[in-house]
């Protein structure tokens, strides 16, 4: 018996007591995990701010990029760009043709009085070439209209890319007023791409023959008796005009250039044309799978094809003034088209 009892006794002194055993790891026990939150059952404070904090620091900068890659940023500096490039076309062009030896032809009364008296000393001379005095306006005429036609291509190109951005946004925003808002300003754009194109077009026929531009402002303002006299007798001349009849020189320059006045825009039609009908066909090739982007590639398919159509009509147009380019000159002198 006493050896049992002292057995019993080694065993119990041997065995850990609840009280003395290893004390449990707070963060890993449930019983850790229950006195991390506080008496109303809420977080503890120090393991709120650890969980607040954590994300923060995998959280990515907001980023300024609009649907598709299209920057809300970018699309309001094109705008602004093209806004600035407006104002250019409109005051520029004169002031810088004009240089520091023209700054007379700048006001346009000035300009057309200079045309007058120009034209006048022109045809009296009784020569091809220009007389001094309407040499000086043509040259100005010729700068005026190569910086405005270099600033026209300059709009053209910005509003090619704002149109393109508008209505890529277009296709991925999801608000019903944002969609409304960036196809108005899409149609809005491409009007005005139209125009700056048509803007590149004249002033490319302007700088080709800038007499001829000069034309129609001879009937412009009041016209002094010299000058009726001499439009007098132009009009006169190329009313009577047969196959080997004498004309004066000045108005063989004159039947010429307006010749190739309209040539030179035949041949910038055509070339627009050619483009448009290759942007048409490549544009229903390449319909994308999307329902509301093939509706749309579709829609700019059949509009470059009409734009193509009226460009032909435009050439033809423009080849048959050329080939009868007295008739026409006698319409301009006479204050038609």
């Amino acid at each position: 018996m006493t050896g049992r009892r002292d057995r019993e006794i080694v065993k119990a002194m041997l065995t850990p007591s609840p009280a003395t055993g290893p004390r449990p790891n707070p963060e890993r026990s449930p019983g850790g995990a229950a006195r991390s939150l506080d008496a109303q059952g809420q977080p503890s404070r120090g393991l709120a701010r650890r969980h607040r904090s954590a994300p923060s620091r995998h959280r990515s900068p907001r980023s300024s990029a609009g649907p598709a890659g299209t920057s809300g940023r970018g699309l309001l500096a094109l705008a602004l760009c093209a806004a600035a490039l407006v104002g250019a076309f409109v005051v520029a062009p004169s002031r810088l043709a004009a240089g520091g030896g023209d700054g007379d032809l700048v006001h346009h009364h000035q300009l057309v009085a200079a045309v007058h008296s120009g034209f006048v000393e022109y045809w009296r001379t009784g020569n091809r070439r220009l007389s001094p005095h309407l040499a000086r306006v043509v040259d100005y005429w010729y700068r005026y209209h190569l910086v405005k036609g270099l600033i026209s291509a300059l709009l053209l190109a910005v509003l090619i890319v704002l149109t393109s951005g508008l209505w890529r946004s277009f296709l991925t925003a999801g608000a019903t007023a944002r969609r409304a808002g960036l196809a108005s300003a899409g149609v809005l754009t491409a009007a005005l791409a139209l125009l700056a194109l048509a803007a590149v077009m004249a002033n490319i026929q302007g700088a080709a023959a800038p007499f001829s531009s000069l034309v129609p402002m001879l009937r412009e303002g009041g016209t002094d008796p010299a000058l009726a006299g001499t439009l007098d007798q132009a009009t006169r001349q190329l009313a009577d005009s047969r196959p080997g009849a004498r004309t004066a020189p000045a108005l063989q320059v004159m039947t010429a250039g307006f010749a190739g006045y309209h040539v030179a825009l035949a041949v910038v039609a055509a070339v627009v044309a050619a483009a448009f009908l290759t942007v048409s066909v490549l544009l229903w090739r390449r319909a994308p799978a999307d329902r509301t982007a093939r509706r749309l590639t579709r829609a700019f398919g059949v509009l470059t094809a009409v734009l193509t159509l009226a460009l032909l009509v435009l050439v033809a147009a423009n080849v048959t003034t050329a080939a009868h380019s007295a008739p026409a000159l006698l319409d301009a002198l006479n204050g038609g088209l």
